[in-house]
């Protein structure tokens, strides 16, 4: 464990590292760059890592895809198949569902390498979503990192679009049904639906040409824009300074870690090695999407308990949940019941991750720079907006699969509705209620902590014959990881001493932004050290301190 900051100057200069900086440096002047940069530190802390999923996931999918496309054929002209599939032999069906049917039983390592492809795609939601969950608990997204929190928000749902392009090229039953949902959530938006679902499916539904433009979309636009926004998130996070954990020697202004070489490169390339052993373990043991066993799609048949992955599960719980509402107007129709699920869950969890460090910054006014993480126990109304807000998305993925919890719990599928109703709203009411207490009781035990010390375990009899449990202080890393607690700026609000109130809250807004600051960053359980007025009976009153 080093401490450095950055830049640092090494007396010494590793000869792995030396030789091919000498190399490039008299070649193309980069030597110093190299030399800067290969030390650079990187904070020891695991929570870090879950970026890393995303990114060697994202790496994963470009190399199982690349090999697919080789024999995927993204046409929707009509074949027979006579495949080694038996009970699909003598059935027609489009080029690209007997193209996938090919992939997968007769090239070699193709249902692998299918399989590996998609429980990559997962991985690569699930750790954005778990990597974003990290940023906005620890207040990671603050100034200076406000645009690359702006691009993982980017990144997040392009990454969906991407799932669903790519969820329906085989053309099977199941995604047919997704694909079905998309042209309705599409014709359904104002003025424009009609033109979108026109230039998707090149007609009307289901049309000839939506494949072939799903497919350019998943391997060409969608994947380009990724890789840039990708590229450009890892050279912010390289250039600007990285957060890391409070404790011991850690400040705004230096980094405590290992150095990218050879420490972190080592622990990268084994993450590495990890999630692809995950992935492959996943492929190999691991059925997923058996489109042998959908069948074709036809627009005229549907599936009984179709599910979409599970990042498309909190849109299908939405449009389940969604009353049979529409506004006939003038000849013109508005179905609400679409319109609705299709927009609103997704401004609410985009835009509100979108706008969220800018509307922290406006109602605390702090536009400080911030390099230590918080813990989210320590800003109570942040985790429990977070947690609200997961709640929310949760509850919407989990009534996604109303019919199938009616069947198996064997509960009414109307009353599975009507609760689900409900749920979305007192839900993320309770979950925010819950988590805010739950916070200010974790710091009221990490101020009992600081100013009475650890239970040592010793027993003491005091001369009235009273027994006490010595209480110690804590060891010295926890104690500074919990003095890592900054408190929350406040706005003035207070008129002064001449009832005159300060400037900027002088008008209506500027009244509800005080009152929002003061709210906001209340300090309610501030640290006490020891001796600080709370002793408890085993220090701070003579006792001694072990």
């Amino acid at each position: 464990m080093t401490t450095l900051k950055e830049p640092t100057t090494l007396k010494e200069t590793p000869k792995l590292i030396g030789g091919p900086a000498s190399y490039l440096d008299d070649r193309l002047g980069a030597g110093s760059f190299l030399k800067r940069n290969l030390r650079k530190v990187f904070p020891d802390h695991w929570s870090f890592l879950l970026g890393e999923i995303a990114l060697y996931s994202f790496i994963i999918l470009l190399l199982t895809g690349t090999f697919l496309t080789f024999w995927f054929k993204p046409g929707m002209g009509h074949v027979v198949y006579d495949g080694p599939y038996q009970q699909l032999r003598g059935v027609t069906m489009s080029e690209a569902y007997a193209s996938t049917l090919k992939i997968s039983f007769e090239v070699r390592g193709g249902l692998l390498m299918r399989q590996m492809h998609h429980w990559a795609a997962l991985l690569f939601v699930a750790g954005m979503t778990v990597h974003m969950l990290r940023v906005f608990f620890t207040g990671a997204y603050r100034k200076p990192r406000e645009l690359n929190w702006i691009i993982g928000v980017l990144l997040l749902t392009l990454a969906l679009a991407e799932g669903l392009t790519g969820y329906s090229l085989p053309d099977d039953l199941l995604s047919g049904a997704g694909l079905r949902i998309t042209e309705g959530v599409a014709i359904s938006l104002p003025l424009v639906g009609t033109y979108l679902t026109f230039f998707l499916f090149g007609g009307e539904y289901p049309g000839e040409d939506v494949i072939a433009r799903f497919y350019s979309l998943h391997i060409l636009l969608i994947p380009g824009i990724l890789l840039a926004l990708i590229s450009a998130h890892m050279i912010l996070m390289w250039v600007q300074k990285h957060t890391q954990m409070p404790g011991t020697g850690r400040n705004n202004t230096n980094v405590v870690g290992a150095p990218f070489y050879p420490a972190f490169m080592a622990k990268a390339g084994a993450y590495f090695l990890f999630t692809f052993t995950a992935i492959a373990g996943l492929g190999t043991f691991a059925q997923i999407n058996p489109i042998w066993l959908f069948g074709p799609y036809t627009p005229a048949d549907i599936s009984a308990g179709s599910q979409p992955d599970f990042y498309m599960g909190f849109l299908e719980g939405a449009l389940r949940l969604m009353p049979a509402w529409e506004i006939n107007f003038l000849g013109y129709t508005l179905p609400l019941s679409v319109l609705i699920p299709a927009l609103v869950p997704m401004g609410i969890i985009m835009t509100g991750l979108a706008l969220y460090p800018f509307i922290e910054q406006w109602v605390t006014g702090d536009r400080r720079e911030h390099h230590i993480a918080d813990r989210p126990r320590n800003n109570p109304h942040r985790t429990s907006i977070g947690m609200a807000a997961v709640t929310f998305y949760g509850l919407l993925w989990l009534l996604g699969a109303n019919d199938e919890i009616s069947a198996f719990f064997h509960i009414d599928l109307y009353h599975t509705t009507i609760f689900g109703r409900f749920a979305v709203f007192l839900g993320p009411a309770l979950a925010y209620f819950l988590t805010y207490r739950i916070c200010m009781g974790l710091q009221r035990k990490d101020a009992e902590v600081m100013s009475h010390g650890v239970e040592s375990g010793v027993i003491k009899r005091m001369p009235n014959g009273q027994y006490i449990e010595v209480h110690v202080p804590p060891a010295e890393d926890i104690a500074d990881h919990l003095r890592g607690k900054a408190r929350l700026p406040i706005l003035p609000g207070e008129p002064d001493i001449e009832g005159i109130p300060p400037k900027g809250a002088r008008s209506i807004l500027g009244k509800v932004r005080a009152v929002l600051s003061k709210k906001y960053g209340t300090e309610h359980v501030p640290l006490e050290e020891e001796g600080g007025g709370h002793g408890h009976a085993a220090i701070g009153s003579g006792e001694e301190k072990h």
